[in-house]
């Protein structure tokens, strides 16, 4: 996300496109969205951020995917499915008549290379843990094979996983825009440029993209699902601030803000009579926190790591964005299964982080760097955090850049420290492992991945994986508590500062209708555009 992955603005625009209400069955109109920032990509092996997370599940489909306003997993470009019954072997059947957006039909071959494009560390995708049960995904992530020897492409219509260890959550992963097919020979082809003229098989196509001004999405006339999308074009601008995008709203020349309510007009918005019916609350699957680079000096250290925790005064911070939020002492956000609710944290206690310091050897402090998305709140956010830091003796000198340049700088692993709102985790599917694997797991302490803090802890791994493997529901109670064992003692080596868990609030123009239940889709987040549709 996420799955994505968003800080108060992101998530609540794209939270809204699932839950537009039911429209004809012919596809009518367009919409207009706008964000500050440009997409990084729409290659589903690379994208892994908010903004083009939710643009790409609408250019591509996977395996599996959520009935909308639910966590309940259905097949998508799987027709049906079959699981062994020691949960280590997983069959799909695909689907007939869903096409590439080149013609060509999706098979079983095309299942198989792309998620092997994902494992392979030449593509350096943020998503390669996810796979990380498949049989052979240590040889090929380590370079030793371009295959995976646990994939089987049984017909053009079959396709089989045969696992290395039990894994509860494998038909989630077949839900992420990580496995989603992609056709060989584009990628042959385009190479490099694939994500910037992706082939897919979803409802829209890419029907232009111009850097740094917008992207515009035009209706697949041959996609399989009857009746989507339900427009004939959405048009992304760029370059949009937000405080302008939200006065073109208001005048009716846009129908979604891309990166939310602006922060510094969030009340006088939510308060004003007119936007009443247009602005939805909902909680979410996040944590906003910051990172620390734990193979740079002297975040080495895990006494250092600590005082960060005891040095970040959370409530003060909740105030600066009008309490859209509630104090984190853990990665997992409340709503998660795993989390613990008896866990206090590490409290604010300027003076015990000085002490720790000194221990550490940092009697006077030293100085550091902390990384932020340049949107409004982060700026305001990663000054009360350099605030704090300041006053036990840490200089963090503030590098606020475009978001792009903030992610690219922590899957290199050259950000000592980030904050990572505009780019918070939100869950790329509702189960604990989601919150560790990609993020906390050595899995994701690679080039281009998304542990930014490179903390990478083997006996967690295995007590991850082990917990991974209690498939049977009777074992979940057993299966959450393993979960919550693994966060705490992640929190014993500090690798992150877990700040605050948002709410989302969602602002579209009146023409956009739907149930607001939806409005708070527990999973898709990162939303599948299919489904909107706009009075006429």
């Amino acid at each position: 996300m996420r799955r994505i992955r968003s800080m108060l603005l992101a998530a609540s625009a794209a939270a809204l496109l699932a839950a537009a209400s039911p429209a004809p069955a012919s596809a009518a109109g367009s919409m207009v969205v706008t964000y500050k920032d440009d997409v990084s990509t729409l290659d589903p092996a690379i994208g892994y951020d908010w903004q083009n997370w939710s643009m790409i599940k609408s250019l591509f489909d996977g395996l599996m995917d959520y009935k909308p306003g639910t966590t309940e997993l259905t097949p998508d470009l799987a027709e049906s499915y079959e699981i062994s019954p020691d949960g280590t072997q997983y069959t799909f059947k695909l689907r007939q008549g869903a096409k590439f957006h080149n013609g060509r039909e999706l098979t079983a071959e095309d299942v198989k290379y792309s998620i092997e494009r994902v494992v392979n560390p030449k593509t350096q995708s943020p998503g390669a843990g996810f796979f990380g049960s498949i049989k052979g995904w240590e040889e090929v992530s380590g370079g030793q094979s371009e295959t995976l020897s646990g994939i089987t492409v049984v017909d053009p219509r079959t396709v089989r996983f045969d696992l290395s260890r039990p894994d509860a959550t494998f038909l989630h992963v077949m839900a992420i825009n990580f496995s989603f097919p992609v056709p060989k020979e584009e990628v042959d082809r385009l190479g490099a440029d694939f994500g910037k003229s992706p082939v897919g098989n979803g409802a829209f196509k890419l029907a232009e993209w111009t850097l740094g001004q917008r992207v515009v999405f035009e209706r697949n006339p041959d996609y399989w699902k009857q009746g989507l999308p339900k427009l004939d074009r959405i048009e992304f601008q760029i370059g949009q601030e937000p405080t302008v995008a939200l006065l073109r709203l208001q005048r009716g020349e846009v129908d979604i803000l891309g990166d939310g309510i602006p922060p510094a007009r969030f009340l006088e918005v939510k308060n004003d009579p007119a936007n009443e019916g247009l602005i939805v609350e909902g909680g979410q699957l996040h944590t906003g926190y910051v990172t620390m680079n734990v193979k740079t000096p002297p975040f080495d250290n895990v006494k250092v790591r600590q005082a960060v925790n005891m040095a970040i005064n959370k409530d003060r911070i909740v105030k600066i964005i009008n309490n859209r939020a509630v104090p984190a002492n853990q990665p997992l956000p409340p709503s998660m299964p795993g989390y613990d609710k008896n866990y206090k944290g590490y409290a604010y206690d300027p003076e015990g982080a000085k002490k720790l310091l000194a221990e550490a050897g940092h009697p006077n402090g030293f100085e550091t760097e902390l990384y932020a998305n340049n949107t409004d709140p982060n700026p305001r956010i990663a000054q009360a955090i350099q605030q704090d830091l300041a006053a036990i003796g840490i200089k963090a000198n503030l590098k606020t850049l475009a978001q792009s340049a903030v992610i690219q700088a922590g899957g290199e692993g050259s950000a000592p420290m980030i904050w990572s709102g505009g780019m918070a985790w939100i869950a790329d599917f509702p189960d604990p492992s989601n919150f560790y694997g990609p993020i906390l797991g050595c899995g994701g302490a690679v080039q281009g991945g998304w542990n930014w803090a490179w903390y990478c802890n083997e006996e967690l791994d295995k007590m991850a994986a082990e917990a991974d493997a209690l498939t049977d529901p009777a074992k979940k109670a057993e299966r959450e508590e393993a979960w919550r064992k693994i966060f705490i003692r992640i929190m014993e080596d500090a690798p992150w500062a877990p700040v605050f868990n948002e709410q989302r609030f969602t602002m579209h123009a009146p023409r956009v209708q739907g149930d607001e239940a939806l409005f708070v889709d527990p999973v898709h987040i990162p939303v599948h555009y299919d489904d909107v549709s706009v009075a006429q």
